[in-house]
This record gives structure tokens, sequence and C-alpha cells, in this order.
């Protein structure tokens, strides 16, 4: 793509890894994505090819053994891998929110014993805050960590983990009883270490099998059972003395998702544009091509217009992110028009497939299928809507 979603500002570095990425999606992804989705098979080779060009560890400090780049750089990365096939980016998006938490909230220790690996990527990160019964409801969270002595028993079950099976640290909040006033302040982060894989993974730690799902496929989406799971204090993210802190620790990584579920609507909806002008390039009806035709021209101009404002706004709530200012708002107006920005763009290349696009043979139709999910995960539009009105509010306060 020549002309959309350019990015002005970047170093020259960042230029490099963007092109370096864009590179791998075209012949490494792009050319395999519709056989491994329709297979739903874990993507190893492309994932061998990400461990090599550094991205486990793109946002990992250079102490650690990382790349040490922004949330932009990031953000980018993702928009491209997401253009190649959401599944990628879905591997490496808890990967990054987990090994975030960590470099921000994780004690002296946590980060020495975890990032390193996590850079390389043969320690890969999940993220646990869904439960069965809540969802953008986190009030509602019902697993627990019991003190008993100088270790915590946790108990519950967990939901819709991406990366569930083949992760080794699952960063999870449960309720402790803290004594606080605000349930807020009943909640820990716990850093829970297991073996990839299903079944037990870990003493009283169970990974039951993967959720079948309509789209997202190739990585998987799992259940975690916690019965009896005992850790030390050490296992709390921070240590023993953030007991307590771990609802406001994951907010701080949720806006970090949201920048990256922001980006992934991106990558597809680019990756949808492209689909359309070709084949409307290509397809002739009534003599002449329909790019010729008035009524898909239009089309294409009103997709390219969106996505080149779905993409502004997820770059900018990454740069304010990167500055060190909140941008909880942003961030949740970038997920919110680029989610739904994505759905739009994608039902228009769609239609201008005509019943082409409904064959399993294009690739329109797998993003049909990708492009929902965009519109709920990391919280739905009417949560993100819920989150900006109150963060306006306060701001234009009377």
């Amino acid at each position: 793509m020549a002309r959309l979603a350019q990015t002005p500002g970047l170093t020259d570095v960042q230029q490099s890894i963007l092109e370096t990425v864009r590179d791998f999606a075209d012949k490494e992804i792009i050319p395999h994505a519709q056989r491994l989705e329709h297979a739903d098979e874990y993507p190893t080779d492309i994932l061998d090819g990400m461990r090599e060009m550094g991205l486990f560890g793109l946002t990992i400090d250079e102490e650690y053994g990382g790349l040490g780049e922004s949330l932009l750089t990031y953000a980018l990365v993702v928009e491209q891998l997401s253009r190649g096939w959401m599944s990628i980016s879905g591997i490496v998006n808890t990967h990054f929110i987990v090994a975030y938490l960590i470099s921000q909230h994780g004690s002296a220790e946590q980060k020495a014993h975890l990032l390193p690996k996590m850079a390389t990527g043969e320690v890969r990160g999940a993220f646990s805050m869904s439960e069965p019964g809540c969802g953008s409801d986190v009030a509602a969270i019902g697993s627990r960590a019991v003190r008993e002595g100088d270790r915590y028993v946790l108990n519950g079950q967990k939901m819709w983990l991406t990366n569930g099976a083949y992760s080794s640290v699952v960063a999870t909040l449960v309720k402790t009883d803290t004594g606080a006033e605000s349930v807020y302040g009943n909640m820990s982060t716990f850093l829970l270490e297991k073996e990839p894989g299903f079944g037990e993974t870990a003493p009283g730690l169970t990974i039951p099998g993967k959720i079948e799902k309509m789209g997202y496929k190739g990585v998987e989406t799992t259940e975690m059972v916690l019965d009896g799971v005992t850790v030390p204090d050490s296992a709390i993210l921070g240590g023993a003395d953030q007991v307590g802190r771990g609802f406001y620790q994951m907010m701080d990584g949720i806006e970090v998702g949201r920048v990256n579920v922001a980006a992934r609507a991106c990558g597809i909806s680019i990756r949808a544009f492209e689909l359309a002008v070709s084949y409307a390039q290509q397809r002739k009806t009534f003599g002449q091509p329909l790019a010729k035709h008035q009524a898909i021209a239009f089309k294409l101009a009103e997709m390219g217009t969106k996505i080149e404002a779905a993409h502004a706004l997820m770059v900018n709530a990454a740069r304010l992110k990167d500055a060190g200012q909140r941008n909880d708002v942003e961030a949740g107006m970038a997920k919110l028009l680029a989610s739904e920005y994505c759905a739009e763009v994608v039902q228009e290349a769609f239609r201008i497939h005509g019943g082409y696009g409904y064959s399993k043979e294009y690739e329109i139709e797998r993003l049909m299928r990708e492009a929902p999910f965009l519109l709920i995960g990391e919280g739905t539009s009417e949560i993100q809507k819920t989150i900006i009105s109150r963060g306006l509010l306060k701001e234009y306060k009377l």
C-alpha cells in the first residue's frame, strides 16, 4: 500500500522494522493464511520466523534482550501482521500485554526471571480477566486467592484466554480479601507459570481444550480452571506489597490492548481495501472494470477515508501512551472507531466481490468472519462509549 495509512515522524529504525515486517507478511503469512485458517492449524513456521526477527521482544527493554521499541512501533507492527492474518497478531498481542505489565509493574526478580525468555519467545504470555459469568463487568469476577500461611491458594474458572495453551505464564486477575472499601481494591494479579499444552499444565491448573470459534482460527482460545493452585507471595505481580493493586495494573495493560485491537482493525481494513481495489480493477461488468463505475469508486473512496481516520486515531493513542500520558479515552476512541470502521470496510469489500466473496476460495470470506471479533474484543463498542463519555465529562465538568 503506497499511500494509505502512512505514519509521519518515524525514525529510520522504525521504518526499517516496518518494511521488514511488511515483507514478511507478504511472503510468509498471506500465501499460507487461507490454508492454515481453514484447517484451524497452529502457525508454527510463521512464529519461528517471528522469533528469528526478534518480534516477541519488540517492546522489552534492551537490558533484558529485547529491542526496546515504543508502543507506536508495536502498534504499527501489529497493523502489518493483521494485514497478513489477524490470528498472528493475536498470538503476539497477549504476549506483549504481559511483557508490558511485567516491565511496568513487576518486581526486579520477576523482570530478571521472565523478560529475557519472553524476549526470545521461549516463554510466551497469556492474559486472563474474563470468566464464564463476567466479561467487561470486572467487579463480578468470582475467582479467588486465599492466603494460607506464606502462600496463596487460587480457585476459580477463567475464560477466553488467547494463547491459553501455548503460553508459559498467565497474568491472572482474581479477588483477594485486602479489606479495601472498593471491590477494585480487593483484586490482585498473579503471574501463574505453567507448561505449554492442554490438560493439567501445573498442579491444580488445567487448560481443558480449545474453544471452537467462527473465525480467529489457528490461534487457540481456551478456558483455565484453577483448583487449589498454590503459589508464593512472589507470584503477585510486583511482589507481596502489590496485593490489591491488580485491577489498576490490568487496566494499564488494557490501554495497551485497546491500541492493539485498533491496530488489528486497521490492518484488516487495509487488506480488505487491497482486495477490493484489485478485484474492482480486474472484474468487468457492462463493458468496463468495476472501478470505473461511480457507485464502486465512491465505495472505495469512503473505505480509504475510514482507514485513514482509524489509523490516525490509533497512532495518536499510541503516541500519548509513549509520552507517559493517560490515554484511556483516546485508546477507547481508537478501538471504537477502528473496529466499527473495520466491519464496514470489510463488508463493502465483500459486496464489491459479489457472489465470489461468499466463496471460501476468496480471502474476503475469511475477513468477514474475523472482523466481528474486533467489535467485542478488549471491550465492546458500548463499553468504549462508556469509557469515552465518562472521561470527557470529567474534562468538561461544570
